[in-house]
């Protein structure tokens, strides 16, 4: 059972490596960091987060399941600002601007190339999971970190 890594670990402050190529063992990562995302009730996982330096992500925004492996992101416009949290940093949520819409690409399970056109929370949430891959946290790119009292007045989605 994988583990989440906290901050201050060190395999989340550095870039991950390219896959290169989709086996078994990707795979089975793929299906163990699922698990891991929905047990502590997260929308997204990136491997670095449970210790393993490689570009794969996984997300789920209430449409399935998405994985991807060696994800870039292509296109980006707009902006949007909303409130983020991560399974590595507990207690901490945060305003962060993000792209609005994005255009991703990368491998999926099989090792087949998709795109994956994305706005709103699937953007938001892909963006973060990149991030990680480039060894940035969400608390980087912060406008400001909110207290506990404007989380629960806020009551809005908050990404995990």
């Amino acid at each position: 059972m994988l583990q989440i890594c906290l901050v201050g670990d060190q395999v989340l402050r550095r870039k991950a490596k390219p896959v290169k190529s989709v086996k078994k063992s990707v795979q089975t990562l793929i299906d163990e960091m699922a698990q891991a995302m929905y047990r502590e009730s997260g929308v997204g996982l990136a491997a670095p987060q449970v210790g393993v330096s490689k570009r794969i992500v996984v997300v789920d925004v209430g449409d399935g399941l998405v994985s991807l492996v060696n994800p870039e992101l292509v296109h980006a416009s707009g902006s949007q600002l909303g409130m983020e949290a991560c399974l590595s940093i507990p207690d901490v949520v945060g305003e962060v601007e993000r792209f609005a819409t994005i255009q991703v690409t990368g491998l999926d399970r099989s090792g087949r190339r998709i795109w994956i056109d994305a706005e709103g929370l699937l953007a938001r949430c892909l963006q973060h999971e990149i991030d990680h891959l480039d060894g940035i946290l969400f608390t980087d790119r912060a406008i400001r970190i909110l207290s506990d009292e404007e989380v629960a007045e806020r009551n809005e989605v908050v990404l995990d």
